[in-house]
């Protein structure tokens, strides 16, 4: 019999009571039960569900206080007759938690004083000498995490939200760091107003050591940039540069970014273009910022 057969509506009654909680679920077990209890409490955690995992034999010497009530307890126990949740089972209910068993035999000691049972029955285990706990922590397993996603798509679980639990991770940079955190701003962006004579515009561009500046209107929109691509093809075109302005060899229609955009949509944007730096600017359109792949490589958003 599969172990989804074996459910009757435990699980769906499991589910319903995580989503009531007002505390967090706090994941019991020994052994092998308790590494797997491990897990299926920090894939909780991560997914959206507060919970924690507490040592049964530690809960009968003081950790038993960090279960208080509004919690649920999922204690997990092949058998259904491990002494240490037994030794802690009449304290757990005086709490007045929902008590959920996940094990093996529902007629245990285990399932007999549970409010809900998660069969995690097994006809044999893995282990040719059918004692080592193998298929039956599979099923574990797969119970826990079969638990945590239908709890997500419960909530309505996100990226967004996934991310702002993995903040580390490649995912939390993609999702978490915005333009604003990485750019360059005030005195270091090169900017130069349209009039501006060709040689205070070169100095403006290699003083802040971006390659370009930006060209901008008085009242901080962007008009255009001129970049080192720019100056290159002057060079090579030849005549007096010296009696040219900003407007003069600038080029319009620059590559712009928000401020408040994805730091991961400005790196598309730069690939997109085969551009390595784009002008940042403010919700009215003023130049407020820049932003180059250095800077992305240096956060690992690429």
């Amino acid at each position: 019999m599969g172990l989804k057969a074996r459910q009757g509506d435990g699980f769906t009654r499991a589910v319903e009571a995580m989503l009531a909680c007002r505390g967090r679920v706090v994941v019991m077990g020994m052994g092998k039960s308790g590494h797997v209890g491990r897990k299926i409490a920090a894939t909780l955690a991560s997914t959206g569900t507060p919970a924690m995992f507490v040592h049964p034999a530690e809960a009968s010497h003081g950790d038993l206080g960090m279960v208080t009530t509004g919690d649920v307890v999922l204690a997990i126990s092949n058998s259904g007759e491990s002494d240490e949740l037994a030794a802690i089972i009449p304290a757990i209910r005086r709490i007045g938690v929902t008590f959920i068993a996940m094990t093996g035999r529902s007629d245990s000691s285990l399932g007999e004083v549970a409010d809900i049972i998660l069969s995690s029955a097994v006809d044999q285990e893995a282990c040719p000498l059918n004692l080592a706990p193998t298929a039956s922590t599979t099923a574990q397993m797969a119970l826990g995490d079969a638990l945590a996603v239908a709890l997500l798509d419960a909530r309505g679980f996100r990226e967004e939200d996934f991310a702002r639990s993995h903040p580390g991770g490649s995912l939390g940079r993609k999702l978490l760091i915005h333009v604003r955190d990485l750019m360059r701003s005030g005195d270091a962006v090169p900017r130069v107003g349209p009039e501006t004579p060709f040689t205070e515009m070169l100095r403006e561009m290699t003083g802040k050591g971006l390659g370009f500046t930006a060209v901008t209107r008085p009242n901080g929109t962007v008009l255009g940039i001129f970049t080192d691509g720019d100056l290159r093809r002057l060079i090579e075109r030849g005549g007096d540069l010296r009696v040219l302005r900003a407007v003069d060899v600038m080029h319009t229609g620059p590559k712009l970014v928000r401020a408040d955009a994805l730091a991961v949509d400005a790196a598309q944007v730069m690939e997109q273009h085969r551009i390595t730096s784009v002008l940042v600017v403010d919700a009215a359109g003023a130049l407020c910022g820049a932003l180059n792949s250095n800077d992305l490589m240096r956060a690992k958003v690429i």
